[in-house]
């Protein structure tokens, strides 16, 4: 293992907070009803575009958009924080070498704005976001391009997502996905989808990605 991508809402971080707090903003500014805690939450994951249709319409989603981005700037200053266990885990693979990449369907500039407030681009090799490719996920077309970009191989590759998005992205790219049950889909979606594995929390992550690192560390 060479390379480990990773999704950002719902894997590393949780942003949920601020997801919120900007999208009824939003649906307050338009006069739409608001939404609960849940309902954004299971939303959350195809982009703030796909987002924003689902409560507005397609036909009020740039207008809506405009709002949410002018307010999501200010919210995540405030209401984004990294999962548990995240930091460490990010802080023990560059120890050990591990190239490591975002892959996001956040555009770029809301995907930086939330690794620099968490002090975290540098553990980062490569962020790539939806903005940035042709197709975002499901298609493979990020997970693809950091790979040639970073020049390592499928069978290198490790893909860490809490969303089904994220395992169907990986099965399409054919590399190794790891579902975490930290953000967006239940752990029974999550399975149905046969990921290569399935945890409850990044801290397991170490289990997978083979045991002699954890003796070094002893």
């Amino acid at each position: 293992m060479k390379l480990i991508i990773f999704d950002l809402d719902g894997t590393l971080v949780n942003a949920y907070r601020a997801v919120r707090s900007s999208i009824n903003h939003t649906l307050k500014a338009m006069g739409f009803p608001l939404r609960s805690a849940a309902v954004i939450k299971s939303c959350v994951g195809w982009g703030d575009q796909h987002l924003l249709q689902g409560f507005v319409g397609k036909a009020k989603a740039g207008a809506a958009l405009k709002i949410y981005r002018r307010h999501h700037a200010a919210a995540l200053k405030t209401g984004v924080r990294f999962l548990p266990g995240v930091q460490a885990m990010l802080i023990f693979l560059k120890r050990f070498g591990y190239q490591l990449a975002v892959a996001s369907n956040r555009p770029t500039k809301f995907t930086l704005l939330i690794l620099n407030i968490l002090g975290a681009r540098a553990y980062f090799d490569m962020v790539l976001c939806a903005d940035k490719v042709q197709r975002p996920k499901p298609h493979p077309d990020m997970l693809m391009e950091i790979m040639r970009a970073l020049k390592v191989k499928k069978e290198e590759t490790l893909y860490v997502g809490d969303m089904t998005i994220d395992v169907i992205t990986g099965k399409r790219a054919r590399v190794r996905t790891v579902a975490v049950v930290t953000g967006s889909s239940p752990a029974a979606q999550l399975k149905q989808l046969k990921p290569w594995r399935v945890i409850d929390k990044m801290s397991r992550l170490k289990t997978i990605i083979g045991g002699s690192h954890e003796q070094e560390e002893t």
